[in-house]
């Protein structure tokens, strides 16, 4: 019976040192998933509220404020023959550009001809096979753009607009 009795104190001291790592690991986990947690909503509460008390919120009605309305100017008409075997194939184009503001319009008006001569150039070296889907059409838009901007010297246009578009 004394062993018996022996045994059983050093089986408490046992649960006794796993218990105590519980603890501790207890204490780690308070911390990360409570005290961490509710550290961060303050800090994120308190960054709004000075955010908006230092005029955060004003800078968005203020943008709103300034942006000008588009302003839009209409190329020529372009008909094109497309490069490739026979039958020759066609591209009517009509297109819009949206410029920077209405002072932009004499400086455009004044590099049209090296504008035009880009997209002429451009133009007759597509094949019909480019301009399927949307693929074609975001690559003509996207080319058409950069053309402009080199053209212009300082990137006055904002967007090319295709108001039609027929291949024959």
């Amino acid at each position: 019976m004394a062993d018996v009795d022996a045994e059983i104190p050093e089986g408490d001291e046992e649960e006794g040192a796993a218990a105590a790592p519980k603890r501790r690991l207890a204490g780690k986990v308070l911390v990360l998933y409570i005290v961490l947690p509710v550290l961060l909503l303050v800090g994120a509460g308190v960054g709004v509220y000075m955010s908006g008390l230092l005029g955060g919120g004003e800078s968005e009605e203020a943008v709103a404020e300034v942006a000008p309305d588009p302003v839009f100017f209409d190329m020529p008409d372009f008909l094109v023959n497309l490069s490739g075997p026979p039958p020759q194939h066609y591209l009517k184009m009509r297109v819009a550009l949206q410029i920077t503001s209405k002072e932009a319009v004499p400086q455009l008006e004044m590099e049209m001809p090296r504008v035009l001569d880009g997209f002429q150039t451009f133009l007759r070296e597509l094949r019909p096979e480019d301009l399927e889907g949307s693929r074609g059409m975001l690559y003509l838009k996207e080319e058409l753009l950069r053309r402009l901007n080199l053209a212009t010297q300082e990137p006055i246009v904002t967007d090319v607009l295709f108001k039609e578009i027929i291949v024959q």
